[in-house]
């Protein structure tokens, strides 16, 4: 970890300085950080995502093309997304010397994820081991114009060698996940310059046809064989080379499973007949990529490492986000890594869907489309456990049935029990938050008749079964949970759950009463369906009024949950220097019973229902939780969040310091763990860090309204957002006061007092 005087010095952030604002560049590759960087340089198209290793392949190499939804069976954690045949092997070999970054010498080199394009290539100059000196130019992207669409292009020039060059492609046909198999191969071939495979998953039987061809550019006439070794199939070409001139061989892969079609390797096959060659689906998939970030990119001036790292952010979701499946969400290391097995979590719904809620409505659609799908689960869920309603899982796959292992090996062998899955049942009213903050923000009526008004209803039916009367206080209680900060498990009356659930039952009341009026057949239907009685409802009213919470009135100050103020209190910094969690240090047992949390819980309350709490109340609290956070080792959810409301609390220094630690969590391996691949909820709390916090965007019920607090450095933040099918332009400086988001286009700048308060709004459409 680095600390936080570090945090955007270090060598590598300086490297990135010297490109422009769109470009993530390495000049010097590492074999250390071999994982840590094939993780950074992951690309993906909503569809698919593979890391960022090398075509030729590398020593220990963590290669890895995760396609979404794409699930098997395995031990312990139920079923993992799976690593799916590598379509990257392209191997070059001069004067029998097979060009690999562990051989010979590397006289230059730099690799290059351009954001704008969506484009990751690598420019190596190679002495061979028998001394020929040549210069390879790799490119490749996963096609966002067709997402079944997969390129890479190698351009070798001689600088002084004159002889043949062999071109090898294929496929590594049965990765394994982490050393556990997945795939059967049930048929493979080669013809007339294409390659096939054909394969199912073990256990859950999802199909998966794969095809390639090779082309040589310039030369239509070059022999191209298919090798059909023992492993799979191979394309091979072998061209003339001569110094100071350039040969250039373009792979077409194409990819598709049984998720999709019924014959995969038909429509492989297919497709791959009829795509064209590499420049013009590159000109299409630059194109898409245009489109996306016309409406998500944010522009920040006076801060060349805050931009780039923003927008790094930002290009890992867009990436990863589903814009053609409603049956797909997006895991918590995205497509990039296989932590979490990718199952997914409320990191989503929380962190992620804000983002693509205002830029990008109709992805967000797709994802919570996604929890409909999987309310079958969270039924059967709620009523395993003895429980009415959907109750929906900590981890979910394909179905939402529970998929958190209850029980995982510790390091010396012994079962440790998980109960996330059993008790962190916060979850639940946290997708019914991001269904109604997705239909506030959209006006989308007809999706929330369909599907948001059910997914809101039946998890209120789950809480009426879950909460607990006690005479004694004349309370309900919600006894044995685990909240956001998982250093506390098995609590009672944890109050960001309580109070979710408060905010959860009597916006289900609200809504209740507005759909009832707008579709009166539809909330017949569900009166039916979930028994949604006048007693029922009543006895919805009763809960929320009556939830237990333990608040000072006077201070404000919340009890993250009861007994949490007789645990032991600490000093952190009594624990400094460290390398790891304050967790990891002491045992999972010992820090329980410390007042040391993972990840704000109480904070994150107050962040989620900001407009129920007061400066003060906030204040009490951000001054005695703030403190006892484990920023720099505990959970990477943490750091935006503490961003935003070190903004609210105008602390811009430490709101930027927070904001780092998120920014930087890929890039610079700030936590060590970015080998196991990207963490999308950071990267999401970095786009509400910048727009929520910096920005200080508010929702009004006539839009959005900005009233900023940028760090000193900046000189300008730029973003759009989208509310009620308009686009909202905010561009905002140090000098500006207040915004007011107006859709109207070529409106003059203006202003005005209200309350006292100066107004300005630029232009605004």
């Amino acid at each position: 970890m680095l600390d936080d005087k570090s945090l955007g010095n270090s060598i590598y952030t300086q490297q990135l300085l010297d490109a422009n604002d769109w470009n993530v560049i390495e000049t010097k590759f590492h074999p250390k950080q071999l994982h840590h960087k094939e993780t950074v340089f992951t690309t993906s198209n909503g569809y698919l995502g593979t890391r960022g290793s090398f075509e030729e392949g590398y020593p220990q190499d963590n290669a890895a093309t995760l396609i979404n939804g794409v699930y098997d069976d395995v031990n312990i954690a139920y079923t993992e997304l799976v690593n799916c045949p590598n379509w990257l092997p392209l191997v070059v070999t001069v004067a029998g010397d097979r060009f690999s970054m562990d051989s010979g010498e590397i006289l230059k080199y730099e690799r290059r994820l351009d954001l704008r394009l969506g484009l990751l290539s690598r420019d190596v100059r190679w002495r061979s081991p028998k001394g020929h000196t040549l210069d390879l130019h790799f490119e490749r992207f996963a096609g966002l114009a067709d997402q079944h669409v997969l390129a890479i292009r190698c351009q070798i020039t001689s600088i002084d060698f004159e002889g043949e060059i062999t071109v090898e492609a294929g496929f590594d046909a049965e990765p394994t996940t982490e050393g556990v198999p997945h795939w059967q191969i049930l048929h493979q071939g080669g013809l007339d310059q294409i390659i096939w495979q054909q394969s199912k998953t073990l256990h859950s039987g999802i199909g998966l046809g794969m095809a390639a061809k090779l082309v040589v550019d310039g030369d239509d006439n070059a022999p191209i064989f298919v090798e059909n070794g023992s492993d799979s199939p191979v394309l091979t070409t072998t061209l003339e080379c001569f110094p100071q001139q350039t040969v250039t061989v373009e792979k077409i892969v194409t990819v598709f499973t049984s998720r999709e079609c019924n014959l995969p390797i038909a429509s492989a096959l297919y497709r791959l007949a009829d795509e064209p060659r590499y420049t013009t689906l590159l000109a299409a998939h630059i194109a898409a990529w245009e489109q996306i970030w016309e409406d998500s990119d944010i522009i920040i001036e006076g801060d060349r490492q805050a931009q780039l790292t923003v927008r790094y952010n930002l290009f890992q979701l867009l990436a990863v986000a589903p814009h053609n499946d409603n049956r797909i969400s997006i895991p918590p290391k995205t497509l990039s890594g296989f932590a979490y097995r990718g199952h997914i979590f409320w990191d989503t719904e929380i962190f992620i869907l804000p983002f693509l809620t205002f830029t990008q409505p109709a992805v967000a659609r797709n994802l919570l489309t996604y929890r409909y799908h999987t309310l079958p689960g969270a039924r059967r869920k709620a009523q395993e456990a003895g429980y009415q309603g959907a109750m929906f899982a900590w981890e979910s796959a394909t179905t939402g049935d529970e998929v958190t292992p209850r029980w995982v090996p510790g390091a010396n062998g012994e079962l440790i029990r998980i109960w996330c899955g059993d008790i962190e049942v916060h979850i639940t009213a946290d997708v019914a938050y991001a269904v109604l903050h997705y239909w506030q923000t959209t006006d989308d009526d007809e999706w929330m008749r369909d599907y948001g008004a059910e997914i809101i209803l039946d998890t209120a039916v789950f809480w009426e079964s879950r909460v607990q009367w006690n005479e004694e206080r004349h309370s309900y209680d919600i006894l044995d949970v685990i909240g956001p900060d998982e250093n506390h498990d098995r609590v009672d009356n944890n109050a960001f759950t309580n109070l979710m659930v408060q905010w959860h039952l009597q916006s289900a009341l609200a809504l209740w009463d507005w759909f009832k009026q707008a579709y009166p057949e539809k909330s017949a239907q569900l009166v039916q369906q979930l028994n949604l009685t006048t007693e029922r409802l009543h006895h919805w009213a009763e809960i929320q009024e009556r939830i237990f919470v333990n608040q000072n009135t006077a201070t404000g100050l919340i009890e993250q949950f009861e007994g949490f103020f007789q645990l032991e209190d600490v000093n952190l910094a009594d624990y400094e220097p460290r390398t790891k969690s304050l967790q990891g240090l002491l045992g999972i047992e010992a820090t329980s019973q410390k007042q040391i949390l993972k990840q704000p819980d109480v904070l994150m309350l107050l962040y989620l229902l900001r407009q129920r709490y007061d400066h003060n109340t906030l204040a009490s609290n951000w001054e005695y939780y703030n403190q006892r956070t484990d920023h720099t080792y505990g959970s990477s959810l943490g750091p935006a969040i503490h961003a935003i409301l070190a903004c609210d609390l105008n602390q811009p220094s430490e709101a930027y310091t927070h904001f780092l630690r998120a920014a930087l969590v890929d890039l610079e391996d700030v936590r060590r763990n970015a080998a196991e691949g990207i963490h999308a909820a950071s990267a999401g709390g970095v786009w509400q860090s910048v727009v929520y916090g910096f920005g200080g965007v508010r929702m009004t019920q006539f839009g959005p309204v900005a009233c900023p607090n940028l760090p000193p450095s900046w000189t300008r933040l730029k973003f759009r957002l989208q509310w009620r099918n308009e686009s909202y332009d905010f561009d905002l400086c140090q000098e500006t006061t207040m915004v007011v988001g107006t859709p109207e286009a070529a409106v003059p700048a203006w202003e005005n007092t209200i309350n006292g308060v100066l107004i300005e709004a630029s232009e605004l459409h």
